[in-house]
């Protein structure tokens, strides 16, 4: 039996009955776009965050890049973000016609440098976009403080941190907007792709509203300004309404997962995750670093155990991102990291035997090398 680092089947079994009549709800409801699956979505998200708004889209990409031009990122804008990232948070900038700025990472946390933020900002800056990594938080407080001192916009990408919290604060709730995915992957997954953006903030909710729906607002084909065909599917809404009550235990088995292995492989010379001060982890993502990375995955693969890297190409060294101008060596941690970065099985439903097979498989390889 092959070991997958992702598997949504034994999920599915356990939730096939209420996945199936969220379906059946929709088809029954006689309304297939922009109904009451979507709507409610909408307000229990929202809700569940503590702030006024949720607009549902249509993925996680188009969230980031709608909630940039609702924040009033234009063409010739800069938005400082990280290159360890997924490739659409800065896919998203690029699309709005906005310059990314890179800064690195912290070597230990894997996360956005916040001391580096503001020499990055120059007079073309308009929003601070860090990314909630692998499922906790960046350090807010001082983008918050850098983002007031230069009038900055500051969207958080949550897409990695459904429920994690920073020093008390929900993710999601602390910038002026924040991107969702719900990608199947996701701590909070559909079974396709879904997005949402949250924000109290009423008139960047207004022009979310716009921009998803060709820019038409009260009256179909009355264009208020131009925007896009970016809706939240009806039936992709209501298995996220079904699931966003399951949350808390999807975060507590993935935690009981992070446990295990953290007890399993404390003496290994694997570097494992560490939870930054303050931050409570979700742990989307169980991503160990180890110098011979690359000879490790290779072991595994022999005993069916199929591993991940995340991320194994920085965005700036991508070749859809020359232009941008940074060459190697330029963002050193982001680089680093990259060639020994790997990713553990990670999901609510993976079995114990599975991960205690994980474990000795990999106990087994780093004591022979």
């Amino acid at each position: 039996m092959t070991t997958r680092v992702w598997d949504y089947l034994p999920e599915y079994e356990t939730e096939r009955e209420d996945i199936l009549d969220a379906v059946d709800t929709v088809f029954r409801s006689g309304r297939l776009v922009f109904g009451e699956s979507m709507r409610g979505f909408e307000r229990e998200f929202a809700a569940w965050h503590g702030v006024r708004h949720c607009v549902g889209v249509d993925n996680g990409t188009n969230a980031i890049k709608l909630a940039l031009q609702a924040l009033g990122v234009r063409p010739g804008d800069e938005v400082v973000t990280v290159s360890n990232t997924a490739a659409p948070t800065v896919v998203a900038i690029d699309a709005v016609g906005a310059t990314p700025v890179f800064v690195d990472v912290h070597a230990d946390s894997y996360l956005m440098d916040t001391g580096q933020v503001e020499a990055a900002v120059t007079d073309r800056t308009r929003c601070l976009l860090p990314v909630h990594l692998y499922g906790q938080c960046v350090d807010m407080a001082p983008l918050e403080r850098i983002a007031a001192r230069h009038g900055l916009a500051l969207l958080e990408d949550c897409a990695q941190a459904h429920g994690a919290r920073h020093r008390g604060r929900q993710a999601g709730a602390i910038g002026d907007a924040a991107a969702y995915s719900f990608y199947p992957t996701k701590v909070l997954g559909a079974y396709g792709d879904a997005g949402a953006v949250l924000t109290s903030d009423d008139e960047v909710a207004r022009k979310l509203g716009r921009l998803r729906y060709y820019g038409m607002e009260d009256r179909y084909y009355v264009v208020e300004t131009p925007g896009h065909n970016a809706r939240l599917d009806e039936v992709q809404a209501e298995i996220l309404r079904r699931r966003l009550r399951r949350l808390d235990s999807y975060v507590d088995a993935r935690r009981a997962v992070a446990r295990r292995y953290a007890e399993g492989l404390a003496d290994t010379g694997l570097v494992l995750p560490r939870t930054v001060e303050g931050n409570d982890h979700v742990y989307y993502l169980y991503v160990v670093r180890h110098p011979q990375r690359d000879r490790i995955l290779k072991e595994l693969r022999v005993r069916d155990i199929e591993l991940n890297i995340s991320y194994p190409w920085p965005v700036h060294t991508m070749d859809g991102f020359s232009h941008l101008g940074y060459g190697r060596g330029s963002l050193p941690v982001t680089e680093r990291l990259a060639d020994e970065i790997f990713s553990l099985p990670m999901y609510p439903s993976l079995p114990r035997d599975r991960q205690e097979a994980v474990i000795d498989a990999l106990r087994d390889v780093l004591a022979r090398l």
